[in-house]
């Protein structure tokens, strides 16, 4: 747990007037929320979505979630359910990873769960081209659906790169990706809890 109070890219902030990347959390799991279409840099996720996000049904829709995470923990965690003590061991252990992918009609409220940030056309770039990387796909280059229905009408799952393991939980997903994009997270945190504190001074 050292790692969660270790920043990486002290001095990385906000930039006034940048792009908006949110990073929400349930207490636990952290994802980072993006626009689904972004003007400056060209950046549209519905292309990549299909066929599973149909681009009619979402039109209307600003903005798309991800989050990376252990495949038999998302999928036990269907209808409110808890995943048991087994699911939870078992996902301890490397195996395969999915990508949540959730649609916002909106933008997030900043709030103690979800902290805002601005990046530079740059930055978004390469926070994109690491969400790409974690996507297994198909051949045409879109995302490879893992069922055609999430938890909602909204969200879906596609399958991902990477194994999920005690070392490697959907928190470090987060602050990597980030991370690479020159944000500032802790050096590694398996909990949500640092991740939202250091984005916070950031800000």
């Amino acid at each position: 747990m050292t790692g969660a109070l270790v920043p990486v890219h002290r001095r990385f902030r906000s930039v006034p007037e940048g792009i908006p990347v949110f990073v929400v959390s349930n207490g636990f799991h952290t994802d980072i929320v993006v626009p689904l279409r972004e003007p400056v840099t060209g950046v549209a996720w519905l292309p990549r979505l299909r066929p599973a996000a149909d681009s009619g049904r979402f039109a209307a829709y600003q903005y798309v979630a991800f989050g990376w995470g252990s495949e038999q923990f998302f999928l036990a965690s269907g209808g409110g359910r808890q995943p048991g003590p087994g699911t939870v061991a078992r996902a301890l252990l490397p195996g395969p990873t999915l990508l949540h992918v959730d649609f916002y009609r909106a933008a997030p409220r900043p709030g103690p769960r979800v902290v805002a940030l601005r990046l530079a056309p740059a930055q978004y770039r390469t926070l994109t081209n690491e969400l790409v990387r974690s996507f297994q796909s198909d051949s045409t280059q879109a995302g490879a659906p893992r069922s055609t229905t999430g938890y909602s009408g909204e969200d879906f799952f596609f399958r991902a790169t990477g194994r999920y393991h005690a070392l490697r939980t959907c928190n470090d997903w987060t602050c990597r990706t980030l991370r690479r994009s020159g944000v500032r997270t802790p050096l590694k945190s398996p909990l949500a809890g640092p991740v939202l504190r250091q984005l916070r001074r950031a800000r």
